[in-house]
């Protein structure tokens, strides 16, 4: 759907015959175990990057970090403070709310993006497109197009742990809030505002791969992606309603219910996990100090004299 050779009317029809040219299987032939590891560890990183990052920066500046959680639901004022009006402490809470999601976002691409851009091409094109680029280990590993992946996915970070949370917190009528609209609150969010942007990227993500598969495989200027896109379709080369349609099918199922799930699921079992990891530092802690301990001078020298007895005849 957002490859260039879908363009003009029937969009939908045009990319169901494009993923199907080679057959009813063709689309599974193309996930690989990077797939499968990528869909694995996507979301999940994204949600886990996001909260370390938003915490360590929260820690770091001296601010308080996204309302989480059951804050959601307590009333808006309970989160003001003195601070809310001093000029540096909303300085360095906007650098916090801006850079969280671009590194969990980055973090997600660097997990995702390759495998992405394999199904997109197949595993087999997609090893010869490489071998033309001739990139370096740490390229090769992003793979192509990652700043426009980088892009959608920080979109829909902001969307998902920013915008959704706080929207819900200060704006959501207090009579009305409940773990069911958070879920519908959420979902609308990412349906109406995230994917709405995102699409612009994804579109300019594919377009990008079909850049860089011609002549074999060559570098991507975005630029000239942009110019091309520009000059065949207008606005439509980047958003059209089949676009995001086809985006709000595969995306909002799973990251639409995520502000539910990371605010009203993940926090059940968050306190036994975090318990469970500070028992096992603090056991290997412990151990790493008493391995490292200097035996007491007495127990030596009572050592060395068995020791010494022991081998008299």
């Amino acid at each position: 759907m957002n490859s260039s050779q879908v363009s003009g009317s029937n969009q939908f029809a045009d990319s169901v015959r494009l993923t199907f040219r080679d057959g009813l299987l063709s689309p599974y032939r193309v996930v690989g175990p990077t797939s499968i590891a990528s869909w694995f560890f996507q979301y999940s990183v994204m949600g886990m990057a996001f909260q370390v990052v938003d915490q360590a920066l929260a820690e770091t500046l001296g601010v308080r970090p996204v309302v989480y959680g059951k804050q959601l639901l307590e009333p808006a004022e309970n989160e003001k403070s003195a601070s809310d009006n001093d000029t540096s402490y909303q300085v360095k809470s906007t650098i916090k709310m801006l850079l969280a999601p671009v590194l969990a976002g980055s973090l997600e691409s660097a997990v995702a993006n390759r495998a992405e851009v394999e199904r997109f091409f197949g595993p087999q094109k997609f090893a010869q497109i490489e071998a033309k680029l001739n990139w370096g280990a740490p390229a090769r590993l992003l793979g192509p197009a990652f700043l426009s992946n980088t892009a959608r996915n920080v979109i829909m970070c902001n969307t998902t742990f920013v915008l959704t949370p706080i929207f819900y917190k200060q704006y959501y009528p207090q009579e009305q809030k409940s773990h069911a609209s958070l879920f519908w609150f959420g979902l609308g969010v990412n349906v109406f505002v995230g994917n709405v942007v995102a699409i612009t990227q994804q579109a300019l993500w594919g377009r990008s791969l079909d850049y860089c598969a011609a002549e074999g495989g060559r570098n991507i200027r975005y630029a000239d992606v942009i110019r091309s896109g520009l000059r065949t379709d207008g606005a439509a080369a980047f958003f059209t309603i089949p676009k995001w349609s086809a985006r709000v099918l595969m995306n909002a199922p799973a990251q639409g219910a995520l502000p539910f799930f990371y605010n009203n699921v993940l926090p059940l079992g968050e306190h036994g996990v975090l318990q469970f990891v500070a028992a096992l530092y603090n056991s290997a802690r412990k151990g790493a100090i008493v391995s490292a301990s200097p035996q007491p001078t007495s127990l030596r020298a009572k050592t060395v004299c068995e020791t010494q007895s022991m081998s008299s005849p």
